[in-house]
C-alpha cells in the first residue's frame, strides 16, 4: 500500500484491516459497542466485507438486501442475493429480504420502464426506492445506524464530481456519517470511507469471501465510474492522492475553511401515505412514482 509506505502479509494485512476500520468508526464517533447496525448488503465485495469485518469487531449487525429484479429469475438480482444469503448462513446472521416485485407490485426495471424514468437506464428509480426501504427498514426495526459499504474511492469520485460542478449543497453535506436530522430519517455511516476499494477487495479475497465479481448491468457509462478512472490516473502518478483529497477536505470541512452555505433544515412533514418525511405536499417522490 504505496499511500501508506506500508507492504503486509496475508494476515498481518488482515489485522491492520480491521483495526484501521474500528480506528475509523471511533474517530468519526459512528457507533458504540452497544448500539444494533443494519448493514445494506449488495452481495459485492465492500458491502460483504462490511459486514464481515463489523461482525469480527463484536458488533450487533444484521444485513438488508433489497431484490430489485435486475435480469429476471436468474440474473443479476438473483445472483447477488444467492451471495448475501450464502454469506448470512455461513457466518450465522440474520439477513433482511425486501423484494421489491413482492412487496409493491413492479421491479425496478419494470417501474422506470413504465414511469419513464431515467431514459430507459432506472439508476435514479432504483436510488429513489433503495433509499426509502433502507430508510424504513432501519427505522422501523429499532437500529441505531445504518452502515454502508462505500469506500474512499466512492467517496472520492463523488467529492470530485460536486467540485468540479460547484455543488455547494452537496459538498455541505458530504460526510462520514449523516446524522438523522429529523425522527423519521435514519443515522447513515460510512466505516470504510477511508478505505481503497483496492484495499477492501484484498480482503475479502484473504478471508475467502465469496462475493459477486459482475457490476449491475446498468452502471455501465456511470459518470461516478468516469471519476475514478480520473483519479486512478492522477493515483498512478502520486499515490495517496485520492486519500489526501478526501481526507483534507473533510478537516478543512471541520474548520470551517471552506466557504460552504449553512444547511438549512428543510420543511418536512410526514407523507399522507407512507409516513416517511417529505418536503412536497401531499405524497413523497417515493409514492407519487408508484402512484
Amino acid at each position: 500500500m504505496r499511500h501508506h509506505r506500508l507492504a503486509l502479509c496475508a494476515e498481518h494485512f488482515l489485522d491492520w484491516f480491521v483495526s484501521y476500520t474500528q480506528r475509523t468508526i471511533e474517530e468519526f464517533h459512528m457507533f458504540s459497542s452497544s448500539d444494533r447496525l443494519l448493514v445494506a448488503v449488495s452481495g459485492g465485495k465492500d458491502s460483504l466485507a462490511l459486514w464481515d469485518t463489523l461482525a469480527r469487531l463484536g458488533y450487533q449487525a444484521d444485513g438488508l438486501y433489497i431484490g430489485l429484479g435486475i435480469g429476471g429469475d436468474e440474473g443479476y438480482s438473483a445472483a447477488s442475493q444467492g451471495k448475501a444469503q450464502a454469506f448470512a448462513d455461513a457466518h450465522g446472521l440474520t439477513l433482511h429480504v425486501v423484494d421489491i416485485k413482492k412487496t409493491y407490485g413492479e421491479s425496478i426495471p419494470e417501474l422506470a420502464r413504465r414511469t419513464g424514468r431515467g431514459r430507459g437506464k432506472p439508476c435514479s428509480v432504483c436510488g429513489l426506492v433503495k433509499r426509502h426501504v433502507m430508510n424504513r427498514v432501519t427505522l422501523e426495526g429499532g437500529y441505531a445506524a445504518l452502515a454502508t459499504g462505500h469506500n474512499l474511492d466512492d467517496e472520492a469520485a463523488v467529492l470530485l464530481q460536486n467540485t468540479l460542478r460547484w455543488q455547494t449543497g452537496y459538498l455541505a453535506r458530504q460526510a462520514p456519517v449523516l446524522e438523522a436530522t429529523h425522527p423519521g430519517l435514519a443515522r447513515k455511516v460510512k466505516p470504510f470511507c477511508r478505505l481503497y476499494e483496492r484495499e477492501t477487495a484484498a480482503y475479502a479475497l484473504v478471508r475467502g469471501i465469496d462475493y459477486i465479481y459482475d457490476e449491475c448491468p446498468h452502471a455501465s457509462g456511470a459518470t461516478t465510474i468516469f471519476y475514478k478512472e480520473l483519479l486512478n490516473r492522477l493515483e498512478g502518478h502520486s499515490p495517496g492522492t485520492r486519500h489526501s483529497f478526501y481526507l483534507d477536505f473533510l478537516r478543512a470541512k471541520k474548520k470551517g475553511q471552506l466557504l460552504l452555505p449553512a444547511e438549512e433544515e428543510p420543511d418536512l412533514h410526514p407523507c399522507q401515505q407512507c409516513g416517511q418525511p417529505t418536503t412536497a405536499p401531499g405524497l413523497c417522490a417515493f409514492c407519487r412514482l408508484w402512484a
